[in-house]
C-alpha cells in the first residue's frame, strides 16, 4: 500500500448560499475537466479524466457538550490511467 499525502486543505465557515455557490463553481470546473483550487498561498491544479468515482457519505458525530455534528462529504477519486471506458457503479 502507498502512503497518503495531503496536497491541499481548506476549511471555512460560510453561509448556506455561499457554500452552494462554491459547489456550483467547482461542479462547472469538474465538468470542464480542469479544476484550480486556491486558498491564500496554497494552489493546486487538477486535471480530471472523463470518468471518475463519486462517493457520497452522510455522518452524525456526537461532539459531547457541543451536540451532534452533521456532515455531508462528496469525494471524487480517479487514477492516473483512468480512460474513457464505461463507468462502474457499485
Amino acid at each position: 500500500m502507498g502512503q497518503e499525502v495531503r496536497l491541499f486543505e481548506s476549511e471555512e465557515r460560510m453561509t448556506r448560499s455561499d457554500v452552494a455557490a462554491f459547489v456550483r463553481q467547482v461542479a462547472d470546473k469538474i465538468e470542464s475537466g480542469h479544476v484550480v483550487l486556491r486558498q491564500g498561498e496554497q494552489e493546486i491544479t487538477l486535471d480530471l479524466p472523463a470518468h471518475a468515482t463519486l462517493e457520497v457519505e452522510v455522518e452524525d458525530e456526537d461532539k459531547g457538550a457541543r451536540g451532534i455534528e452533521h456532515s455531508l462529504e462528496l469525494e471524487i477519486t480517479w487514477f492516473d490511467d483512468d480512460q474513457d471506458g464505461p463507468l462502474e457503479v457499485g
